[in-house]
């Protein structure tokens, strides 16, 4: 046991710092039906740390941090540009094809010019949060803590564009200027956690955590606990099981999110 606590404190510290933030925005996410928006950014920075790859930086240089981050400020400004009022292209179609695009692209350039192309697609997806480290930890931590600061002082138009957004356009918001500050803000969230953790695990620790709160509680304050509470109990879980079992740590905890979820899921029909 002190073998895991002296091993694995880091990666848990780590996913509950990225659950603390994710379940909130996965709330958003999920009420502005933009399911996919976080894949989308997500696969976006990992392509801007395709790039940096490419122009032989190293995945975790800061010159690959800033080209991911300038990549997912492309992603927001297009995701906020393409939101309107009466839409006839629904959102999500236009977030699938900035995916499907940047994911063909980023494994284009490792296919083609990377030695370790098939290696690079596997950390993009899975990442490797095993190696987070401590100077990783506090820049995450201090970063999600002015985002969150942020969100909570302008919540109350934050949560009415994304539960309310026929009511926000009434009463005169400029929507499209907030969803620019709400992506940009995503954007450094994304670029951030894909950096430690891989696309996969990012998309999970935002999504599932927001649909399983959706689920079982009304309010916001009620689902942001839960959502809360199932993040973390999955990373603890997670980690536990890859430590004893020799998973590979992301590929385990997205699969016991799912694990979790669809236990729920069971739950909530069974009670019905």
């Amino acid at each position: 046991m002190n073998d895991f606590i002296f091993l694995m404190w880091k990666p848990l510290l780590a996913c509950f710092i990225l659950t603390g933030i994710h379940a909130y925005l996965g709330v958003h996410v999920v009420e502005r039906k933009v399911i996919f928006v976080d894949l989308s950014l997500a696969q976006i920075a990992a392509l801007g740390a395709t790039l940096g790859a490419l122009f032989g930086q190293g995945l975790h240089s800061p010159a690959t941090y800033w080209l991911s981050l300038g990549a997912t400020f492309i992603g927001a400004a297009i995701f906020s540009l393409t939101r309107t009022r009466h839409e006839k292209i629904p959102q999500e179609a236009i977030i699938g094809i900035v995916y499907a695009v940047s994911a063909a692209l980023a494994i284009l350039i490792l296919g083609k010019w990377s030695a370790e192309g098939d290696e690079h697609i596997r950390q993009m997806l899975v990442g490797n949060i095993l190696l987070v480290d401590t100077r990783e930890i506090v820049k995450i931590a201090i970063l999600y803590s002015v985002i969150g600061l942020f969100h909570w002082v302008f919540r109350e138009k934050f949560l009415l564009i994304s539960t309310r957004p026929e009511e926000a356009f009434k009463q005169g918001l400029r929507v499209r200027n907030w969803d620019l500050l709400f992506y940009l803000a995503f954007g450094f969230v994304v670029t951030s956690s894909v950096e430690i953790a891989g696309v996969l695990l990012v998309f999970s620790f935002l999504i599932v955590p927001a649909v399983a709160a959706i689920m079982i509680a009304q309010d916001i304050r009620s689902r942001l606990i839960f959502g809360w509470g199932v993040g973390v109990v999955t990373s603890f879980i997670g980690i536990t099981l890859s430590y004893f079992c020799d998973l590979p740590t992301g590929a385990t905890i997205v699969c016991i999110f799912g694990a979790l979820l669809l236990l729920i899921g069971l739950w909530k029909m069974l009670v019905k």
